[in-house]
């Protein structure tokens, strides 16, 4: 069906005064536009969520932790360069997308800070290979920053290091925050505990290319990034557990969705007959959900609003229909919800049939 679907179709209009700059001052404090099974639409704030979710269900979160992967760097012309870690590959091998205002030759050795020695010394597409005179982790906790997304314009402040990290996050290796996470807070985890709602955990490190557009007419042709995910045996049982009570599985944002899928697609780990996956999975994963994609695991997904013609607003169309997903767009931007990563969110049911 994707074949020869444009990328034109995934456009719409959202006028700038819509992205959010800052977070809400309380992480619950965002609104919620819920899309439920019936193709209604119901605005809501992310507090309600405990009432719209049934005793039992089970919410999947990712629990990766945004490490300070943006770097700035001398070049020893003294031009200024910045570097955006991709993926730490061992203690000091990083693959990382480079900014300047001039091309990057090969060979090239950068500084950070005049004292950290960086070697650029192979390129693959958009990223290059670097060697760090010392271990990567430690470079970027002295001399990194968090890296917002190119949307958010303002100034970066401390507040940043806190909001922009959701409050489960410990296992640090994503360079973009799994951003519909970042609604949940100890105020909201505690009702949900009271309303008897299950929780799980998986791990997908968020790249850098979850910001990269999508430059084909048609989506088919787009390739994804790759991304490195994990699924614990507790999280397993946890699926199984709600299956067997017949309750459904909640992906909270895109990057657990992924996951999930990506893990049941092997047939050899799933489980046709209650829909959950076998085995625990550490692996990579490239997966592209767009339209006409039948979900394996995933009844429903907690997100926030994404990009124009980006591959997360086709994620979400797959799960619930092209017309639904713009509908509720255009309602959002007719009644001034906050876009991206800083964000209102969205309750998304499944329109596939199970």
């Amino acid at each position: 069906m994707s074949e020869s679907i444009n990328i034109s179709n995934f456009n719409y209009f959202l006028p700038k005064n819509l992205i959010a700059q800052n977070p809400e001052i309380e992480r619950s404090n965002s609104r919620l536009l819920h899309i439920d099974s019936g193709k209604n639409i119901h605005d809501l704030n992310f507090c309600d969520l405990a009432e719209i979710l049934e005793p039992g269900d089970l919410l999947v979160f990712n629990d990766t932790k945004v490490i300070k992967a943006r770097l700035k760097a001398q070049k020893p012309s003294g031009g200024k360069i910045e570097i955006l870690i991709e993926r730490i590959l061992d203690s000091n091998i990083a693959l990382a997308q480079i900014k300047s205002n001039s091309t990057i030759k090969l060979g090239t050795k950068v500084l950070i800070s005049n004292i950290i020695e960086v070697d650029i010394f192979s390129r693959s597409n958009d990223f290059f290979l670097l060697n760090f005179s010392e271990n990567i982790a430690i470079v970027l906790e002295k001399y990194g920053d968090i890296p917002l997304p190119p949307y958010i314009k303002k100034q970066k402040d401390n507040s940043d290091e806190l909001r922009y990290q959701t409050i489960f996050a410990k296992n640090p290796g994503a360079v973009a925050a799994p951003t519909a996470g970042l609604h949940f807070d100890q105020k909201i985890l505690k009702k949900l505990k009271s309303r008897d709602i299950k929780m799980a955990f998986l791990t997908l490190h968020v790249g850098a290319g979850t910001f990269q557009p999508i430059r084909t007419q048609y989506i088919n042709e787009h390739r994804m990034h790759t991304e490195r995910y994990d699924i614990p045996s507790s999280t397993i049982k946890s699926i199984k557990d709600a299956r067997l009570k017949g309750k459904r599985i909640i992906a909270v944002g895109t990057t657990s969705a992924r996951a999930l899928e990506s893990a049941a697609l092997n047939s050899d780990n799933y489980s046709s007959e209650n829909r959950s996956i076998i085995n625990p999975v550490c692996n990579e994963t490239n997966l592209f959900i767009k339209p006409g994609y039948k979900f394996k695991i995933v009844d429903a997904l907690i997100t926030n609003f994404h990009l124009p013609k980006s591959t997360l607003l086709i994620l979400v169309s797959a799960l619930a229909g092209r017309d639904r997903i713009l509908k509720a767009y255009n309602h959002a931007v007719k009644y001034n919800y906050r876009f991206f990563s800083y964000g209102d969110a969205m309750f998304v049911e499944c329109q596939n049939e199970k």
